[in-house]
């Protein structure tokens, strides 16, 4: 795509040209002067804590092309430091930004796959966009910018990509309704509809319906592809056939795209599918059952965007993880899961029913708070506790106050070894005293239990 002018940006976001020049070109766009390249757009946002417009001086003199700056901010501006410089002033940035990534969007036509879920998006991106690689140049969400500010900033890195994969996040109603408008999505992807969040939206229908609202922005020839052995995905489809252009995959459940013969290994999940008459073997390079639901859409997104199923299966044996997901460490004889970027019921359930299966000496779960879950949060975190006995783990340790209920499930169940603790300092200097050479140990909480800081003292 050719690089957009100021004269768009203007017309894009209906910015006023304070000062500079219409018609240069811009790189690429910046809301952080530590990271900006030369001949970067520079975006300032105000935060809760900082005024990312404060900051232009030092994104010009860092070589930004241009500096999009609000109205508020206007007036202490200092003239004489921005004399040769091109200032655009917006009434909201973080709207401008999402105006200039629509715009940007509008006048690109590719595929745009969305991928949205309680669990398992990023993976589910990932794994798509690997697929889809062995075709297509493939912009991509990197890490975990899927909101309002991170998802406009991705399309806006678009060159001579020709395909992007979105992930769309969101904690509140209204939320993927603006992702999906700005990125106009060909195809919509929605992994499976859990618990994450349901403390701010009340229900698992709630959930359902907030991650519904992708369909808002669909182009109107798209396509929803969903995981058909979800028992609310399922219901939806089964009620909305011919409303939309919908393909279903599953294992358990009838779907457009199935798994059989699956074979779970400690490195990897194998499986066979039957693709237009033709069947398949499928090796995803990473273990898990939840990984074949993730590698099926894959196989579904490729197929829809005309990928020869052999390519689309290669992608899939070559895709890797982003850290901090079921990142396997084998280290001073023990194998450490690391799979704490996140965690809700759903995914410490299927992070807990691979610990069982990983051979070892002894299986250590060290699982923290599960947050943002309101007033589920005591009979959600109790439910874990029961996998916990489900899957016959030797060795409990918490951390935090709320996966308490996790460990005291666990005591009455027949788990003899838990131990709880407030602080990450504490379940390390513990885990140091019991580790023995082959345990299996799994790692699991919410991102802000910043249980890197465990992994990082255990693997000393």
């Amino acid at each position: 795509m050719e690089k957009l002018n100021i004269k768009d940006i203007l017309k894009a976001c209906d910015g006023e040209l304070f000062c500079g020049n219409e018609n240069i070109r811009v790189n690429g766009f910046s809301k952080d002067t530590r990271t900006i390249n030369l001949g970067d757009i520079y975006v300032g946002i105000k935060g809760e804590n900082l005024d990312g417009n404060s900051y232009y001086k030092e994104a010009i003199e860092k070589g930004a092309a241009a500096c999009i700056i609000e109205e508020d901010f206007k007036n202490k501006l200092e003239l004489e430091s921005i004399k040769e410089s091109t200032i655009i002033i917006v009434k909201n940035s973080v709207k401008a930004l999402q105006d200039i990534a629509r715009y940007t969007r509008l006048n690109c036509n590719i595929p745009v796959v969305a991928v949205t879920g309680s669990v398992g998006k990023t993976s589910t991106k990932d794994i798509i966009a690997s697929g889809l690689s062995k075709k297509y140049d493939v912009l991509k969400t990197e890490g975990n910018n899927n909101n309002h500010i991170g998802l406009p900033l991705t399309i806006l890195k678009l060159k001579n990509q020709n395909a992007m994969v979105l992930e769309m996040g969101m904690n509140h109603f209204g939320e993927i309704s603006t992702l999906t408008n700005i990125a106009k999505p060909s195809i919509c992807v929605i992994t499976n509809i859990g618990t994450s969040h349901i403390g701010n939206l009340g229900s698992r229908e709630n959930i359902l319906k907030a991650k519904l609202e992708i369909l808002e922005g669909m182009q109107e020839s798209g396509t929803i592809v969903i995981n058909n052995d979800n028992d609310l995905l399922n219901k939806w489809a089964s009620e909305n056939k011919g409303k939309y252009n919908i393909v279903t995959f599953g294992i358990e459940n009838a779907s457009d795209y199935m798994a059989y013969d699956i074979k779970e290994n400690e490195d990897n999940v194998e499986y066979k599918i039957n693709i237009l008459g033709k069947e398949y073997d499928v090796k995803v390079p990473v273990p898990g059952k939840n990984f074949v639901y993730n590698s099926l859409s894959a196989i579904a997104v490729g197929i829809l965007n005309k990928v020869e199923p052999e390519k689309i299966i290669e992608g899939i044996k070559e895709f890797k993880l982003t850290k901090k997901r079921m990142e396997i460490i084998k280290q001073n004889g023990i194998t450490i899961i690391n799979d704490s970027y996140n965690a809700s019921y759903d995914s410490v359930k299927s992070a807990l029913e691979y610990l069982k299966t990983v051979t070892g000496k002894r299986k250590i779960a060290v699982l923290g708070d599960m947050l943002e879950l309101g007033d589920f949060s005591k009979e959600l975190h109790e439910k874990v506790g029961e996998e916990v006995v489900k899957n016959n783990i030797d060795i409990l340790v918490t951390v935090g106050k709320l996966a308490k209920h996790i460990a005291n499930i666990a005591k009455e169940n027949g788990i003899r070894e838990v131990e709880s603790f407030e602080k990450n300092e504490e379940a390390v200097e513990y885990l140091n005293k019991q580790i023995q050479e082959d345990d299996v140990i799994l790692l699991k909480a919410s991102n802000s239990m910043r249980f890197g800081e465990i992994l990082d003292k255990i693997t000393k």
